[in-house]
């Protein structure tokens, strides 16, 4: 019994994110929620305690599928460098690698920017969330630079920080609907940025 309810719970959570990554938590009524999910407004709040319980679990879901994400594609190479530039790539959906679809802005931010002025809560945890994404990138970058795949000199914190932040804008670029290939243009840029910072061998 214990492994059906899990089962309907991540199902549940998967249809969540994907309703509030499109309409956020205001734009989401319980009409709505009810309607995505396919429960009862008693078996949601029986199961979650609350909408917000719903969103920030829904939150926590997203979060870790892009950390998972993320994982993936450092592993899939030797190179650390080479694996983070694919992840940039997709993350603007390049043309040549599937789905061939445009992204969509982070649900992330849109959390941190929709929430900040009427729930603290939410907004502290997509500020984690953000933080956390930082410091994984901090860290393969450091991986790589012990490892001798980029330069000495190269401030990782700093260059984290940078490569966040074109992130969130190319997410955000996504919502003005711009063509997969302008799109892929702006991750190639993007994922450009390491190649200053490469060891030359």
């Amino acid at each position: 019994m214990a492994r059906q309810a899990r089962y309907d719970r991540e199902t549940a959570l998967k249809k969540a994110v994907a309703l509030f990554w499109e309409r956020g938590y205001h734009g989401s009524s319980m009409k709505q929620i009810e309607q995505a999910l396919d429960m009862r407004p008693g078996s949601i709040y029986a199961t979650f305690g609350s909408k917000d319980g719903l969103f920030s679990e829904a939150l926590a879901a997203y979060a870790e599928q892009g950390r998972q994400e993320l994982n993936h594609y450092l592993a899939q190479t030797d190179s650390l460098i080479d694996g983070l530039q694919t992840y940039l790539r997709r993350i603007a959906c390049h043309p040549d690698q599937a789905p061939a679809q445009p992204s969509r802005a982070c649900m992330i931010v849109k959390t941190l920017l929709e929430s900040s002025n009427t729930h603290p809560a939410l907004a502290d945890q997509a500020n984690r969330i953000l933080a956390s994404i930082q410091h994984a990138i901090h860290d393969a970058l450091e991986r790589a630079k012990a490892r001798g795949e980029l330069l000495e000199t190269t401030d990782c914190q700093r260059l984290a920080r940078l490569l966040q932040a074109q992130m969130v804008a190319i997410r955000s670029m996504a919502e003005r609907n711009l063509p997969p290939a302008e799109l892929a243009d702006l991750g190639d840029d993007v994922a450009g940025i390491l190649d200053a910072y490469r060891a030359r061998h």
